[in-house]
């Protein structure tokens, strides 16, 4: 966004993308697969869409035993673990790249041995723009792409909302 205060030829400036943030609610059921007779799902319920969710926000437990052994050795100094790149698609015109912020799950329904079959979740998403990722990573060019689909979208609807607005029968000069 704009600067704040400072310089008045500064305060139109852009800094970079926005921060945008997309929060959803999603309902996971396992109804229809109990009907069809999925052993996945009469085994286990919902529980493995829901464990890969959360696998968004844990590191590799591999990851974790490695770090803790050379830890303990003295050999390594331990950084963080690399999240995975996570993408959220809402169609075609919406491939983002995103890391998960919020995260809670409501399980609402059980199965005879208490595995979840009906959820609903809630999550809070960051959408990891051009100023987040280096030019490298493969989330970089997949919201540059985002961003060119929205301005073309954009312009698709400025001229649109502009011939409403001025009418079609008027004329303007070249």
């Amino acid at each position: 966004m704009g600067g704040e205060g400072g310089d008045r030829s500064e305060v139109l400036r852009l800094k970079g993308a926005p921060v945008e943030t997309i929060n959803l609610e999603v309902e996971i059921d396992a109804t229809d697969q109990l009907e069809t007779g999925s052993s996945l799902a009469i085994s286990q319920g919902i529980y493995p869409q829901l464990a890969a969710l959360e696998m968004l926000i844990y590191p590799k437990s591999a990851l974790v035993i490695a770090n803790t052994a050379l830890l303990a050795l003295g050999t390594i100094e331990v950084a963080p673990p690399m999240a995975p790149l996570t993408l959220f698609i809402w169609g075609s015109k919406r491939v983002l790249p995103v890391r998960l912020t919020s995260f809670s799950i409501t399980e609402e329904g059980f199965d005879v041995n208490l595995n979840p079959i009906l959820a609903k979740v809630s999550l809070g998403l960051r959408v990891l723009s051009y100023n987040d990722l280096p030019l490298t990573h493969p989330g970089y060019h997949l919201f540059m792409a985002h961003q060119v689909i929205k301005e073309t979208l954009a312009t698709v609807g400025v001229s649109n909302s502009l011939g409403a607005v001025i009418g079609s029968n008027l004329r303007l000069p070249l």
